[in-house]
């Protein structure tokens, strides 16, 4: 029975520890190990995962379920009484707390504006404390002069107070005997004590006023034998003033400057162009009439003098038109017919001198402000030729009327209209000097823009097409007249901006055939010659008309091939053709100056030309290309083996009257075009020296020019500016950093040889994290940690999305219940009003 005794144990409560209720066999996990293993710890081999998961689901009740139920709310109501929040705190040490504040506020409140209570602050000798209580209160309704208070018997005689006056008579001494005074005897004391205390008043006042006289009088006397001052602005005045600086002269400046004044509006393209159409017009009319010989006053009536009191009612009494009668011979005759005609033949000429007299006056006049007119009638002036004479209409000579008829004849139309086919447009222009040719052609795009008709473009590109033809045909010309192209390139130019498409077909028309006829040329001789210097002019306008600086532009890429094929299909075998391959090299490097393209064709045609300019060609390092031979008649086409040309050669331009086919007539001159393509030859190097520097072969491209350049050196036959042109361009070339590194076999290191040297490998224990050193292990450690604490965010945040989840359907479960019970609700009450309905129904049917 002992040892049963002391199996038995005691209760919880006995040791002092919280009962422990049994937990369900059912809700208890055990975590099971494969292995059991001596020495290790286990946590976690028994969980309870109905207790964790009540808890969870508690602890999200009251924040995850709370802040779902407060997302559409925007205030919180927040207690900020004092210890609120304390739990450690009791209910009474809140309130003695609280109470303890909010009597310390207050007197802080009361004491802010408290000053020192044993000094007393007084205001003109009275107490600030006494007025503050408002004794003295000054009726406004009183007259100025009897202003002041009724005496507080009055007041209490009239408003009530009787037993005041009561008591105050039976404290007078002496009220035993005697009866108390009545009312009206009372009243009429109170009165007379009232007037009394006036009349005081008055008399007070009138002492003061009295004193004050008497004190400005004295002043007056003593001030007389005090030191007498001069006002301040007296002294102002004697002062100099001071002589304004630079700044402040030009602030006065600025503000007399005239204010800027309002402009009329910039008028439209399109009204531009009908301001210009008019004015066109205009001239045109009036040299028609000048050449067929009408006097301008007779369709244009000039105005009269208005006099300043006239009523613009057209009532006018210029004379007396009353007729006198006579008799002649018997008949009866009236003088103002008779007179009629001479009267105004004489009026004519009298009005004809008063209106020159009058357009003097206008224009010399002072207030005529012939200075704030637009420009536009000087500019017709200016365009009339300048011998034309305005005459008078009586006294005009007939010679000077025939001289005014052939100038105006023989000046040039101002509208024109647009040509439909070249030969128009030949027949317009042909004849006329540079200057006249670039004016029909401005005043038909004027008088046929665009915005004036409907039909308007399609003939100004016409025109297009019609210009560059005729510009063609100039080139052509034996000799050109080069003048003419550069002023119609101003309207090719313009019209090219306005309509583009056209422009560019147009171009792309002229390039086509040209390499079409190439083309065909080869096929037949093998060889194709340098064209004309039509198309070489083309080729320059197409790079003015058009940007040359795209990777690829629909005109200006077919113009680059072109030029590339006339390097190098068409060989040099003539001046003729070196003085067009020139050329094509200037036009090439306009096209690739800005995009600075590498063009290995211009390369190579420098090159053939500096060749041929060498008359050794043993020592060279350097083979020519095609179109150019080693050997050969033309090999040496431009050597100058005269020194006597040589020495008399001077640098210019080279003429391209050359181009055209015209042959030297002297050997002379012909070594001068020589010298001259030499020179602008070496120009050309120079430009493409300084423009492929950047380029990292560029030694290797400039090598072969190198070679020739110190050829033409070694010779010293050319004259001295070439020479030294030369050695300009050899020091450029030489002073060029190099931009490249040569080619080289990447340096690897040698195999060693295999040796069977043994590797050792560090013996791990098993289980443990394998890692070479401890920062290694730590970081593994913490990336395991990370990966741990990843798992169980995601875990948690899956398990606050469930119970969300729940929670609505929960929300939504019970709104439908409660939707099904009203309308459960609602059915019975209708299926009850249907019920009694049909009762009372069925009632009435019985009856």
């Amino acid at each position: 029975m002992g040892k049963a005794g002391a199996r038995t144990k005691a209760p919880a409560g006995a040791r002092g520890g919280r009962a422990r209720p049994n937990p369900n066999p059912f809700e208890v996990k055990v975590n099971r190990q494969k292995f059991q293993i001596l020495g290790r710890k286990t946590r976690h081999d028994v969980g309870l995962p109905g207790v964790s998961r009540a808890r969870a689901i508690q602890k999200r009740t009251q924040t995850l379920l709370k802040e779902y139920k407060e997302r559409e709310k925007s205030n919180v109501f927040t207690d900020r009484r004092f210890g609120e929040y304390n739990s450690s705190m009791s209910t009474e040490e809140k309130m003695l707390k609280r109470f303890a504040l909010e009597q310390q506020r207050q007197h802080e409140k009361k004491n802010i504006y408290n000053l020192n209570e044993d000094e007393e602050l007084t205001h003109y000798g009275q107490s600030l404390a006494d007025i503050e209580k408002h004794n003295d209160i000054v009726d406004s309704d009183s007259d100025t002069e009897e202003r002041g208070t009724l005496s507080a018997e009055l007041t209490a005689a009239h408003f009530g107070g009787g037993g005041l006056l009561h008591k105050k008579t039976a404290e007078l001494p002496g009220g035993d005997g005697k009866r108390p005074k009545s009312r009206r005897e009372l009243i009429e004391e109170l009165v007379a004590k009232s007037k009394q205390d006036k009349r005081e008043r008055r008399a007070q006042r009138e002492d003061a006023l009295e004193l004050t006289e008497k004190l400005d009088q004295d002043w007056k006397e003593i001030q007389a034998l005090l030191a007498h001052k001069t006002p301040k602005s007296e002294n102002r005045d004697k002062k100099g003033k001071p002589e304004p600086d630079a700044y402040d002269m030009v602030v006065r400046e600025l503000g007399f400057e005239m204010k800027a004044q309002p402009s009329n509006r910039m008028k439209t393209e399109e009204e531009l162009v009908r301001e210009e159409e008019e004015r066109l017009k205009n001239l045109e009319a009036d040299r028609l009439r000048r050449m067929l010989g009408k006097d301008e006053d007779e369709n244009t009536k000039k105005p009269k003098h208005v006099s300043a009191d006239d009523l613009s009612d057209g009532f006018i009494l210029d004379k007396d038109d009353r007729r006198l009668l006579s008799y002649k011979d018997g008949k009866m005759n009236v003088e103002g017919e008779q007179s009629e005609a001479a009267s105004d033949s004489e009026s004519a000429e009298e009005e004809g001198q008063d209106s020159n007299e009058e357009d003097t006056e206008d224009s010399g006049g002072a207030d005529s402000h012939s200075d704030l007119e637009p420009d536009v009638e000087s500019e017709e002036e200016s365009e009339r030729p300048k011998r034309e004479q305005r005459w008078a209409p009586g006294k005009r000579s007939a010679s000077g009327d025939l001289e005014a008829r052939e100038a105006a004849r023989t000046e040039l139309p101002y509208t024109f209209a647009a040509p439909e086919t070249y030969e128009e447009l030949k027949s317009l222009l042909s004849g006329k000097s540079v200057e006249e040719q670039f004016l029909v052609v401005e005043r038909i795009q004027k008088c046929n823009h665009p915005s004036l008709a409907v039909g308007n473009k399609a003939k100004l590109e016409k025109l297009f097409g019609f210009l560059l033809e005729y510009v063609g045909d100039v080139a052509r010309d034996n000799p050109p007249d080069l003048r003419i192209i550069d002023k119609l390139v101003v309207h090719l130019y313009n019209l090219c901006q306005m309509f583009p498409e056209s422009a560019g077909d147009a171009i792309k028309f002229v390039l086509r055939d040209a390499m079409h006829e190439m083309e065909g040329m080869i096929e037949a001789k093998g060889r194709a010659a340098f064209p004309g210097l039509d198309l070489l002019i083309y080729l320059k306008v197409a790079g003015m008309l058009f940007p040359t600086s795209d990777f690829w532009h629909p005109i200006v890429t077919p113009a680059l091939m072109c030029l590339s094929q006339l390097l190098t299909k068409c060989p040099v075998l003539s001046l003729q053709d070196a003085v067009k391959g020139l050329f094509v090299c200037c036009v090439f490097l306009d096209y690739v100056s800005l995009s600075q393209r590498f063009i290995p064709e211009l390369i190579n045609f420098l090159l053939g030309i500096l060749y041929i300019a060498i008359p050794n060609k043993q020592s060279q390092g350097y083979t020519p290309v095609h179109p150019f031979r080693a050997l050969g008649k033309n090999s040496e086409l431009l050597v100058v083996s005269d020194e006597k040309d040589t020495a008399t050669w001077q640098r210019s331009s080279l003429a391209l009257f050359w181009a055209s086919g015209l042959k030297a007539p002297t050997e002379t001159e012909s070594n001068h075009t020589r010298l001259s393509c030499l020179a602008v030859c070496l120009s050309l190097v120079k430009h493409c020296v300084l423009m492929y520097a950047t380029l990292p072969s560029f030694h290797d491209i400039t090598r072969p020019l190198k070679a020739l350049l110190t050829e033409h050196l070694a010779t010293g036959s050319h004259p001295r500016e070439l020479q030294e042109l030369s050695q300009i361009i050899l020091t450029k070339m030489e002073t060029q950093g190099r931009h490249c590194q040569p080619l080289i076999c990447e340096k690897s290191k040698p195999v060693p040889l295999k040796m069977f040297t043994p590797r050792l490998v560090k013996v791990l224990e098993f289980g443990r994290k394998q890692g070479s050193t401890k920062e290694e292990q730590e970081r593994k450690r913490l990336i395991h940690k990370h990966k741990r604490e990843f798992k169980g965010a995601v875990r948690e945040i899956r398990k606050d999305n469930q119970f969300l989840a729940r929670m609505q359907l929960s929300e939504i479960m019970e709104r439908d219940a409660e939707r099904k019970r009203k309308v459960k609700q609602l059915f019975n009450s209708l299926a009850t009003q249907e019920g009694e309905w049909k009762a009372l129904k069925r009632k009435k049917f019985r009856r």
